[in-house]
């Protein structure tokens, strides 16, 4: 008798049961009621809304191919089945310098060439309580961070940043700069601000 058994029939059933009810499980979970996640990920500069860009986007990856910063990615199942392989940027492991490369190469128009002031990834929204400046202590990282500072941020005494939601363009530049932890500043994405 050969050292390698045959697979028991209960086994067999088992991998079978196994096999079919994962991917049901998946399935199913991704129709639940999203919830606030504590990851918080950005579509890249110039994304469509985010159910035209989901539907627009064909996951080719060409984008995070040509970013040179290198914060394009592409997502798991993090989204849920709809955002599989879509690209996203984790603000705070990697930000958008706001180059647009990924726009001049995108096949399908899910990313929309603008001018950087046009952009709308998200917002930043600070956190007074944990915010070094709001205590006293001068910081001013995010805004040194900012693209667009004295529009997008400006500073107030010991350097408290505020945030102008009419031109912050949440490229998260702020929220990888901030030197608190957890993070002081962080950018809600557009799809979860709207």
């Amino acid at each position: 008798m050969s050292k390698m058994s045959a697979i028991s029939r209960a086994d067999f059933f088992k991998a079978f049961a196994i096999g079919a009810l994962v991917p049901m499980a998946v399935w199913l979970l991704d129709r639940l009621p999203r919830t606030q996640r504590l990851r918080r990920v950005l579509r890249p500069p110039g994304a469509l809304a985010e159910k035209n860009f989901l539907s627009a986007c064909i996951r080719c990856g060409q984008c995070a191919n040509v970013c040179p910063n290198k914060c394009i990615t592409l997502d798991g199942m993090e989204e849920g089945l709809a955002g599989l392989a879509a690209p996203i940027i984790t603000a705070r492991a990697q930000a958008c310098i706001l180059c647009m490369a990924c726009t001049e190469v995108c096949p399908t128009g899910a990313l929309q060439s603008l001018p950087t002031e046009a952009v709308q990834m998200g917002t930043a929204h600070v956190a007074e309580d944990i915010c070094y400046s709001y205590a006293g202590r001068t910081c001013g990282v995010c805004y040194r961070a900012c693209p667009l500072p004295g529009k997008a941020m400006t500073l107030g005494l010991y350097e408290t940043p505020r945030v102008n939601a009419a031109h912050c363009v949440g490229c998260g530049l702020c929220e990888q700069a901030c030197v608190h932890m957890p993070q002081a500043i962080r950018v809600i994405p557009r799809k979860e601000a709207a």
